[in-house]
């Protein structure tokens, strides 16, 4: 997507937030890697995806400055809850003072600490799993994550066409790529479950596992 594209986009979708359009601006201004913002155009479909699913419990892997967990949080249902988990305990204090500013502050619920580790502890199922985390482990992500999802709940992941360097992976064959690529293997071959990709930003794939009745 060119810019001139995207920005066609942006001026024709539902106007951002002004708390989530102050948040960019301040991942920006003061975080490194402010590329790894949701933003505007996937902050608004995870808000959208949210509110057609109406999940009752959310769990995020990969919190970044708190974005798509305020998208997300924003648009649940008033008896939901927001799990989410983030790595970088420097990011602890910027994330959590603007969870505490919103309606929905005692509803949203930040960990600190390995994914990996911190999930395990966390009460399941869950309805809906979003996955933005380290993306070396998102095979490992992948099958932590669907016993805790809920029959007919949905993941939903992240950075899954990897600038197009998962169609290459021997000239591409960084550890990130290759585990984009194989998580990608494994959702594809996975019969408990449907997917799609959709080529917004860097790629979004969104799974739903199957019921008894499908």
């Amino acid at each position: 997507m060119t810019e001139q594209q995207e920005e066609y986009i942006l001026e024709h979708i539902s106007p951002e937030p002004e708390h989530l359009a102050r948040l960019n601006r301040d991942t920006h201004i003061h975080c490194l890697y402010s590329r790894m913002c949701s933003g505007h155009l996937q902050g608004n479909l995870l808000a959208m995806l949210v509110s057609m699913i109406r999940p009752h419990r959310i769990l995020e892997m990969g919190t970044f400055t708190g974005y798509s967990a305020l998208a997300m949080a924003g648009a649940m249902p008033p008896d939901a809850e927001l799990h989410t988990v983030e790595v970088d305990d420097q990011l602890q204090e910027f994330i959590q003072q603007r969870f505490d500013e919103r309606p929905e502050h005692d509803r949203i619920h930040l960990h600190i600490g390995d994914a990996q580790q911190v999930v395990p502890t966390l009460p399941a199922p869950f309805d809906l799993i979003f996955i933005d985390a380290d993306k070396r482990k998102y095979p490992e992500y992948y099958r932590m994550a669907l016993p805790l999802l809920s029959p007919g709940g949905y993941i939903i992941a992240d950075n899954t066409l990897w600038d197009w360097k998962i169609l290459d992976t021997v000239k591409n064959h960084d550890a990130q790529t290759v585990a984009i690529a194989r998580f990608n293997d494994m959702v594809a071959q996975d019969r408990s479950v449907t997917s799609v990709i959709l080529p917004l930003r860097d790629g979004l794939t969104i799974i739903r596992k199957k019921t008894d009745n499908d």
